[in-house]
């Protein structure tokens, strides 16, 4: 997990800290997004991330990496798809994705944060129905030179992106809810839960597995990359963490190292770099 909150806005310190991650053997770099933060002071009851949480923005981060690293998938986990214009992120997506040889994966889900989907023009009640037909346009985008579209939600008549990204990149769902989790049955690639591989999590699996089967798609197509956030599991039960999630199908981690109370964005790198063969 790149360490969003705690890596600071140095340039140098991004750079080195990628570099080490993926030298070290790290499959890829996941880091999620934020467009704006809300004040909390005249909000009574805020929880979660506010305007004094630094997020770095995903695809600007990402065309940055691309430069600096050659081999790790760059993975948005996860990007909030409604409050953004479709086109464009099928454009940013595709730029990324060209200019780091093949390195994207993108996850995607509807977010939670009203004050952004306002300030950002999109009504928030509509961002589940609106991120599937959201998916479906890119993936017209991405394989078609010139796209006719006539949805509820987008109109787009006789028009293309250049470059194309030559492959469909891979679409990826967060959540927990019933309905991301038959959603990435029908049409994800691939599923990022955040919880413990307990009943609950083999029910969802579970619920995905049929969801794909009822479409017409073979389950063991579909990925799962759950996260290890080492602040809030013991390091005696990474272990059995990993296991549990292998046995339930998964084929990735993110290895989270925020919220340790580390004294220097530097030592998100050097933290990581001695964990994987404990990991492995």
């Amino acid at each position: 997990m790149f360490p969003q909150l705690e890596i600071g806005s140095d340039p140098a310190v991004v750079r080195e800290w990628a570099t080490v991650v993926e030298e070290a053997g790290y499959t890829h770099i996941h880091a999620y997004d934020h467009v704006l933060g809300a004040d909390p002071a005249n909000r009574p009851g805020w929880s979660g991330y506010n305007d004094k949480s630094l997020f770095h923005e995903v695809f600007v981060l990402f065309g940055y990496l691309a430069a600096i690293t050659t081999r790790v998938e760059l993975v948005t986990g996860v990007l909030v798809l409604p409050q953004r214009q479709t086109a464009l992120v099928a454009k940013q997506a595709a730029e990324v994705d060209v200019l780091s040889g093949g390195r994207l994966r993108l996850g995607v889900g509807i977010g939670w944060n009203q004050v952004e989907y306002q300030a950002l023009g999109i009504p928030f009640r509509q961002r589940g129905a609106l991120l599937a037909e959201q998916v479906d346009v890119l993936r017209r985008l991405w394989a078609e030179p010139v796209v006719t579209y006539d949805g509820k939600f987008h109109q787009i008549e006789e028009a293309g992106l250049n470059p194309l990204p030559g492959r469909q990149i891979p679409i990826w769902f967060g959540g927990s809810a019933d309905a991301v989790l038959r959603r990435t049955g029908r049409i994800g690639d691939g599923w990022m839960p955040q919880s413990v591989p307990d009943d609950r999590a083999r029910a969802q699996v579970a619920t995905i597995h049929a969801a794909a089967t009822a479409a017409g798609r073979d389950p063991a197509t579909i990925g799962i990359e759950p996260r290890l956030t080492l602040s809030a599991i013991p390091e005696a039960d990474w272990p059995a963490f990993i296991a549990g999630w292998e046995a339930l199908g998964a084929t990735h981690l993110a290895v989270n190292t925020m919220n340790l109370g580390l004294q220097h964005p530097r030592d998100h790198a050097k933290l990581l770099q001695d964990l994987l063969p404990k990991l492995s």
